[in-house]
Parts: C-alpha cells; structure tokens; sequence
C-alpha cells in the first residue's frame, strides 16, 4: 500500500489534471507487470533469509553492490524528501502553520516512532493506517464524474504522441513500479524468518507451497489495491480539475486545495487526510529499504524489529536518511524537479536490479522449492523491458 506515497499520489493528480481520463488504463495494466516482480522478491527472501542486497553481496563481487547501492539511496532520500514536503503541505492545508515545522515534526515523530516502538505493534497500526486510502475512493462520489467515459478510456487506451504526455506516462510507470517496493518485500520475508526462534530459510520446506500461496495472494491483493487507489485519483484528478480547466496542479497538496471549490470542503479534507496518511506508512517503507540494503551490503545486524543496540548502524542509516531528505525541504530544492531525476534513477536502477533478480530465482541451487516458474520469469522478463524502453524514452525526450 506503501506504492499510494504522496509523490505518486502527486503524479496520478498531474495525469488526472492534465489528459483526463486519458491514463485511467496504465493502473489495471501495470498490476501484470508488477506482481511477478513482487513475488519474485518475496520468494527470494523467504527462500534464503536474506533481501536482494545481501543476496547480492554474497553471490556477486562487491563492486556490484557498490554499483547499485548508491543510486538506489539517492533515488529513496529524494522520493522521501519529496513526500515529506506532500505532508507538510496536507498539514499545512488542514491545521495551518509553516510548512517546514510540519515536515521536521513529522520526520521526527516517525523517526522516534520506528526506533522506540517494538515492530510489531507499529506494524498494525500502521495497517489501520490504510484505511486513509480509502479517502481517495470516497472523493469521486463527491464530484460529477462521466462514468461511461471513465469506463471507455480504462478499456480502450487513446495513446499520444506530445512530449508532455510521454513523459508523464513514464512518470506514471516510474512511480507505480519502484526499486524500494522490491527490496523491501524481500526483506520482510527475511526478517520474518530471523525474528523467530528455530526458523530457517525455507528453500527446500515440504510447506514450500503453502509460503507461496500467501506471497501470491499478499502480493496480488496489494498490487491491485494499490493500483485502484491510484485509479480513482487520476478519475478525481479528470472529473474535477481537468473538467474545470485547472491543468498547473502538480502536488498532491495543491490538488487538495483545488478540489475545495470544484466539490466542496469534504473532498479537501478527504484527500488531505490520504495524504498524511499515506506519508506516515511511506515512510518507515523509504527509510528502511535504504537501510536494509546498505546494511546488507555491509553485513550489518538489520531489522525493525531488533532494538538499538542491537542495530545501531542499520538505525543510523535510518536517521541520517530521514534528516537528509527533511533538510531537502529546508534548501527549498524544488520537489518537481527532483522528483523528475529521482524517476531517471529510478528506471537506471529497477533495469539492473529487475535482471539480477530474475537471474538468482531462477537458479534452484539458491532457490530450492521457491525458485521462479517460466510464467513468472516472462512477467519479470516483460517488466524489465517495460522500465528499459520507458526510461530510454524519458532521458532521449529530458535531452
């Protein structure tokens, strides 16, 4: 659910606002492309008790690590960044205050939240926290959406030419298929084996099917929540504001505001809300993917759920990540353009990243029971190619 960040949420409000309807047909679709990638990545932490960057480390030499490690920090610190300016900005709409009180706060109260709470009890809270998603398929009741439209363009693309909605297309697939998604699954299911006395890396368990079953259903009821959630924000987007001339809107925040006059004080408040929320389980998402993969990398203790001085490195990388991308806010570096770069790096990480993933799940040695199926090696084989061809196509059309 953690896909529904504030800057993608920012994104599907730019592509509701300015085509309309017109990429209501990118979420259905992309839910093929993303769920065997995110169960390739479940399996292979499940399968070997390690995430993709400690499988990595002890498969391949260093440098590719080094390679990787790198550009997928800076594509997190920037995202998060990037979503904590989308929360200050909601808390700023409902409460009032600067905006910049509001994005150390809640950097802060997370941070605090991660270290001192046990995971597990945070873990559900944060599943209620969800709920706030459903805000977003609250607001299209609100407002005079043209179903049958909406209906005919999800079902029948009306694919463009212009520059503008080339990139905002890739942008949609870059934001909705992310590098940090995959990391983290994998190391949940990692973390899920070392946080529990007697387990072991279940490659060659005789329940092997039954750990896959949950993946599979884990995974498919995630992707195509989180994709709904991404399809009635682009039908809000291009029911109110593109119905209205109001093309310039380019955060989640700013869409909030613009709602208020074109569907009332409800739906600002009900997007507002899914804003903030979708922040707060965002985040610990960003913040702890980075720290995974660098303390893999390194052969760190890591985990949510070990205490601090168990894991002082792996909550290091987690504070020093979070303050960097608050200070982000504080050098007023523009959120759009950085979001545009972090979506570059986006696309030059999740390529690699994608081939060496299918490359260890296919092997049996590695992957015993768990190892990939041909049906799931063509749908991770068709996504690399997807994130390939779109993020050329995004640096030629930057260029």
């Amino acid at each position: 659910m953690s896909d529904d960040d504030p800057s993608g949420i920012g994104t599907y409000v730019q592509a509701g606002a300015t085509f309309g309807y017109a990429m209501l047909w990118t979420m259905p679709l992309l839910i093929f492309f993303m769920v065997p990638i995110q169960e390739l990545s479940g399996r292979l932490g499940r399968a070997t008790g390690f995430g993709i960057a400690g499988n990595i480390r002890r498969e391949y030499s260093a440098w590719v690590s080094w390679t990787i490690l790198p550009l997928i920090a800076f594509n997190n610190l920037v995202t998060l960044g990037a979503d904590l300016a989308g929360m200050g900005a909601g808390a700023q709409l409902l409460f009032g205050g600067n905006i910049l009180f509001w994005v150390v706060s809640i950097a802060a109260i997370s941070v605090v939240l991660l270290i001192v709470l046990h995971h597990r009890p945070y873990v559900r809270f944060l599943k209620w926290l969800t709920l706030s998603l459903l805000c977003y398929v609250a607001v299209p009741f609100t407002t005079n959406v043209h179903w049958r439209e909406a209906v005919m363009a999800t079902i029948l693309p009306r694919l463009q030419t212009g520059d503008d909605y080339l990139v905002l297309l890739v942008a949609v697939i870059g934001t909705t298929i992310s590098p940090y998604m995959f990391f983290w699954q994998a190391e949940e299911e990692a973390e899920d084996i070392n946080e529990k006395r007697h387990a072991k890396a279940a490659k060659d368990s005789p329940l092997a099917w039954r750990h896959m079953a949950r993946i599979r259903t884990d995974t498919v009821a995630g992707m195509v929540i989180s994709n709904a959630i991404g399809y009635f924000i682009i039908l809000t987007a291009g029911a109110t504001l593109f119905r209205h001339g109001v093309r310039s809107v380019q955060t989640a925040a700013e869409a909030a505001k613009a709602l208020e006059p074109l569907a009332g004080g409800g739906a600002k408040w009900l997007f507002s809300v899914g804003i903030i929320g979708s922040g707060l389980l965002v985040l610990p998402v960003l913040a702890g993917s980075a720290a995974y993969a660098i303390g893999e990398a390194f052969g760190w203790s890591v985990g949510l759920d070990r205490p601090w001085h168990r894991a002082r490195a792996f909550y290091s990388v987690v504070i020093v990540g979070v303050a960097i991308a608050a200070m982000l806010n504080l050098l007023r570096i523009n959120p759009i353009q950085a979001l545009v770069w972090a979506g570059v790096v986006n696309g030059l990480v999740a390529t690699p990243v994608l081939i060496l993933l299918i490359v260890l799940t296919r092997r049996r040695d590695l992957m015993g029971n768990f190892a990939a199926t041909r049906v799931l090696q063509i749908g991770a084989w068709a996504t690399c190619i997807l994130m390939f061809v779109t993020n050329v196509a995004m640096i030629v059309t930057v260029i």
